[in-house]
């Protein structure tokens, strides 16, 4: 069997997001072809990518939805637009080459609506032929490079993300920031502490250090079943990920078994990020934090 397989993509739900975009589009892909240890999707599909044949059905529905969508209390900060994310279930960036990814790019420049978002862990300069003028919004992941080595084999380096910011400013991105998953171990402000002051240095030489560029921080949340699939074919890294003196159970609304920060803990993890991220780098807003 192919590692990529083509699908006609039968269900168009668009489910309400509330943080990173307004909704969740149907997934033009599902899968990925890294192998992060914290990936949740792995934990549906372990292997390969399939990708949506229909685009074009998929961006019909999005258009519908778009006249009729609530967008009281909006977490994003795009004005008038109504944010999709089109990469919940894949990166878009690294899969791009096996979707029709300039159509869908051109839907949503040219839409008085819909405005496209995806985060990624890949700089695909492909992407920047194009000019989404504004309204296709990157959101480059992020954490300290310590772990990063670790938990994300084969993803573009932190620094060649940071790089292409301005890249993808230029070339006419709305670009952010993301901080996810966020990792609590015990040397793990002071590797913020580093990322945080790399940004800052990298922002100011290269004239990003502004507003245009804002974050999005989500703390982990790790699963059992994910976490015995890692320890039985020995992924690095699962001492950072399964902590369970500091964790919690919480049970997902698809029934899985997750596992995060306890609820008090948490609360004082995030006034840490947030001290920390202000004294380094307070040009860059967080849009949210949980």
């Amino acid at each position: 069997m192919s590692v990529v397989e083509k699908v006609t993509r039968k269900s168009m739900i668009i489910r309400p997001s509330g943080r990173s975009t307004d909704y969740i589009s149907p997934s033009f892909g599902w899968g990925c072809l890294y192998d992060c240890s914290y990936c949740y999707l792995k934990r549906h599909k372990p292997e390969g990518l399939s990708v949506a044949t229909n685009t074009m059905d998929i961006l019909t529905e999005i258009n519908s939805h778009a006249w009729f969508a609530d967008t009281s209390n909006k977490p994003n900060q795009t004005g008038d637009y109504i944010t999709y994310d089109i990469s919940c279930n894949e990166d878009f960036a690294l899969h791009a080459k096996y979707h029709d990814w300039e159509t869908i790019f051109k839907f949503f420049r040219d839409h008085p609506l819909a405005m496209g978002s995806f985060a990624t862990k890949y700089v695909n300069k492909d992407l920047l032929a194009f000019n989404p003028e504004g309204k296709v919004r990157i959101r480059f992941s992020l954490m300290p490079y310590e772990l990063q080595q670790q938990l994300e084999p084969n993803t573009s380096p932190i620094h060649e993300r940071l790089l292409a910011i301005p890249q993808f400013l230029n070339a006419g991105y709305d670009v952010h920031l993301n901080f996810s998953p966020v990792i609590v171990h015990d040397n793990w402000l002071q590797h913020y502490m580093r990322l945080f002051n790399n940004i800052d240095r990298i922002a100011k030489t290269h004239g990003w250090a502004d507003d245009r560029v804002k974050a999005e921080v989500i703390f982990l949340t790790h699963n059992e079943e994910k976490h015995r699939y890692n320890v039985e074919h020995k992924l690095p890294g699962e001492e950072f990920l399964w902590t369970p003196k500091i964790q919690e159970g919480k049970i997902s609304q698809y029934g899985g078994r997750n596992v995060r920060y306890e609820h008090n803990r948490k609360s004082d993890y995030i006034k840490q990020f947030i001290q920390i991220h202000d004294s380094i780098i307070p040009w860059n807003t967080i849009r949210y934090i949980f």
